[in-house]
């Protein structure tokens, strides 16, 4: 029999100690090796035995969640699954947790119904938990100043540019990028990369909702395109990505000359809303051999039949390699269909899309 996968959970509450501890050694291959009520507790559990992963909540007494998070992954790193019942305001901690190396983010309700909301969601605490088992974490440098970014020219030379060329826009390539678990940080290094005229890109990166507007305002911070959560109609332009927002399906329409995003509610695709399928099936329908598609680190096998649908409709499609990925999951299951033209490393995939544009 394989080991275990170990966990120690650390919560201040007793309820989702005892609540998350249930739900995880209901599943056989994994084991809880101990429950902590902060970081400090933590830290002398970790001394005796190193998890292999850590459930970690925010607000917590005598030391932060955040700051505990910084720790870990600057020493020793170890995954990470926040678990936490952040409100709107705090959105901007669940993207700094990302960005400090947190593998997932699980949003807790208020502590009334934290303990049903965790046992509605047990299936997919399993899975996240098997997933971040698996996860690549390198040691992070965080940086006590805040990164000084160029200013950048505004969206309205971008339209203005994109307006002049109409007759043209039926041929500009618009591309579509599927990520998971590990796809923050990978969609921050892969649009950091682009410069201000690049393709015009749609994201449906699976984050909680409420989270990706935080997540999109991060990026366009530090990015010379703008970044930002679609809303529905939104059209596609050079030098703009949209983000789906969460809980939202996000798909890629077109009228006439103009692609435009369709936000929408429905069903959990691949368990998940937005899914990466929903985004890449329409984008093979609307854009054919206009698009590209890049499919990045993630758990699971959602946006694998979608690359494969692009692909087949013409499209030029990219798949995240297994040695920079994460988890290297949703690529893998598109390899595995053959649903990828290339195959390549996380610095590699936006100088090949600058060249095949």
């Amino acid at each position: 029999m394989k080991n275990r996968i170990k966990v120690l959970i650390v919560d201040d509450s007793a309820v989702v100690r005892q609540t998350l501890a249930s739900i995880l050694e209901s599943d056989p291959e994994i084991e809880v090796i101990g429950t902590a009520a902060d970081p400090y507790i933590a830290a002398g559990k970790i001394a005796h035995e190193i998890p292999d992963v850590i459930t970690l909540d925010v607000e917590m007494p005598r030391m932060d969640g955040i700051t505990f998070l910084r720790k870990i992954m600057s020493q020793h790193p170890i995954p990470v699954v926040i678990v936490s019942s952040l409100t709107a305001k705090g959105t901007e901690t669940a993207v700094k947790a990302l960005e400090y190396g947190a593998v997932e983010i699980v949003t807790k309700p208020q502590i009334s119904s934290t303990k049903q909301f965790l046992e509605d969601s047990r299936q997919e605490l399993l899975d996240i938990i098997k997933a971040a088992s698996a996860a690549r974490i390198r040691r992070k440098t965080i940086q006590s100043a805040p990164i000084n970014v160029p200013p950048k020219l505004s969206a309205d030379a971008v339209i203005s540019h994109t307006v002049s060329t109409s007759m043209i826009q039926t041929t500009e390539k618009v591309v579509a990028v599927g990520a998971s678990t590990g796809g923050t940080e990978a969609l921050r290094v892969f649009l950091e990369a682009l410069p201000l005229d690049a393709p015009g890109i749609v994201i449906v990166q699976h984050m909680p909702e409420l989270f990706t507007k935080s997540f999109a305002n991060r990026l366009n911070e530090l990015c010379r395109i703008t970044v930002k959560e679609a809303e529905n109609g939104d059209t596609v332009l050079r030098g703009r990505a949209l983000i789906a927002p969460g809980n939202k399906h996000m798909l890629l329409k077109r009228s006439g000359a103009r692609y435009y995003v369709e936000v929408k509610d429905g069903p959990l695709v691949n368990r998940h809303r937005p899914a990466v399928d929903v985004l890449f099936r329409s984008t093979a329908r609307y854009a054919g051999r206009n698009a590209v598609g890049i499919i990045m680190t993630g758990m699971g096998a959602d946006g694998a039949q979608g690359l494969l649908e692009m692909k087949e409709a013409g499209a030029s499609t990219i798949a995240q390699d297994e040695k920079s990925c994460v988890v290297f999951g949703m690529p893998k299951e598109a390899i595995k269909l053959h649903a990828a033209d290339k195959i390549l490393s996380l610095e590699q995939i936006a100088s090949h899309l600058l060249r095949i544009c």
